[in-house]
C-alpha cells in the first residue's frame, strides 16, 4: 500500500530552486529516510509534505486524494509533524503538550477518549513517569519524545519528522530512532525523515533517498545505496563502506580536494 506518492515536485525561495521536479513514493510500514549534504533540500521536502510550504507539483494520499485540496485539520488528521529538537521554552505540562496533538480531533471540550488517548501514548513512549513536569525541565530526548507523542496524539498514517537526532547525544540518538522503528512496525504507520548521519540511517531505515542540489539522485535499500561511488558523487567524500548486522557502516577518510575528514 502507498501512503504518499510525489510527483514533479519543485520550490523555490525567490529566483532560488531548492526542489527540483521530485518524483517520491512513501510505502505503508516503512522507515524512508532523506540523507544529503546541507542545502540538499531535506528539511524542504518534509515542510512542504506537511504543508508548512507550498511547493509546485502534486503531493497525493493514499486513495488518490490531492493534498493541497484538503484543509489544514485534515492534514493534521493524516500527518504528524515532529519538528527538530526544539529550543523554545514551553511552560505547558508533558500531559498538556501531548493533548495539543488531539486538537485536529477535538471540538471546543477535552473529551474522556482524547484523555485515555494521550495516556496510552505516554506509556506507549514511556513518558508517563513525567507527565506532571514542565516540557522546558527535559533533557533533550525526552523532549523529543514527547514531541514524538504529540504528532502521534493526532493519529497520523505518516509521521513526518525533521532531524530527529540533532542536538542529542549518542546514547538518546539511539533511544528516539529505536523508538521511531519500533513505532513504525507496531503501529503499522509510516515515517519519513531527514536525517545526515548516514549510519544511523542505515541502520533504522527500510529506504534511503538521496538528494543532491534539490534532486533525487538515487532511491532505495540501505545497502545497495551507501556505496563508495554514491557517496563520493554526492557528499564530495572518499569513504570505506563495511557491512555490519547487514546494515552498511560508512568511514569517511577525505574530502575529494585531499583534506583528511
Amino acid at each position: 500500500m502507498v501512503k504518499i506518492t510525489i510527483k514533479e515536485l519543485s520550490f523555490s525561495y525567490s529566483s532560488r530552486r531548492i526542489l527540483d521536479e521530485l518524483n517520491l513514493v512513501v510505502s505503508d510500514s516503512e522507515v524512508l529516510s532523506l540523507v544529503g549534504p546541507n542545502g540538499s533540500g531535506k528539511t524542504t521536502l518534509i515542510k512542504c509534505i506537511d504543508r508548512i510550504l507550498k511547493p509546485k507539483g502534486v503531493i497525493l494520499l493514499d486513495g488518490g486524494r490531492d493534498l493541497q485540496s484538503l484543509s489544514r485539520q485534515e492534514v493534521a488528521k493524516y500527518i504528524g509533524y515532529v519538528p527538530q529538537s526544539t529550543t523554545s521554552v514551553l511552560t505547558t505540562t508533558v500531559f498538556d503538550t501531548i493533548l495539543m496533538g488531539r486538537k485536529p480531533h477535538m471540538g471546543w471540550r477535552v473529551r474522556d477518549e482524547d484523555i485515555d488517548q494521550v495516556v496510552d501514548i505516554m506509556k506507549l513512549l514511556h513518558v508517563e513517569e513525567f507527565a506532571l513536569k514542565d516540557f522546558s525541565e527535559l533533557s533533550g530526548g525526552q523532549k523529543q519524545r514527547v514531541l514524538i507523542a504529540r504528532a502521534l496524539a493526532q493519529e497520523p498514517e505518516v509521521l513526518l519528522l525533521d532531524e530527529p537526532t540533532s542536538n542529542l547525544d549518542v546514547k538518546h540518538q539511539l533511544e528516539v530512532l529505536e523508538t521511531v522503528r519500533c513505532l513504525v512496525k507496531k503501529t503499522k504507520i509510516s515515517a519519513v525523515m531527514a536525517i545526515h548521519d548516514l549510519n544511523l540511517a542505515a541502520r533504522y531505515s527500510d529506504s534511503l533517498v538521496m538528494l543532491k542540489e534539490g534532486k533525487v539522485h538515487a532511491i532505495g535499500d540501505p545497502l545497495s545505496l551507501l556505496t563508495q561511488e554514491n557517496i563520493r558523487a554526492i557528499f564530495g567524500v572518499e569513504a570505506v563502506v563495511m557491512k555490519d548486522l547487514d546494515r552498511p557502516y560508512v568511514v569517511p577518510i577525505r574530502s575529494l580536494n585531499g583534506d583528511a575528514v
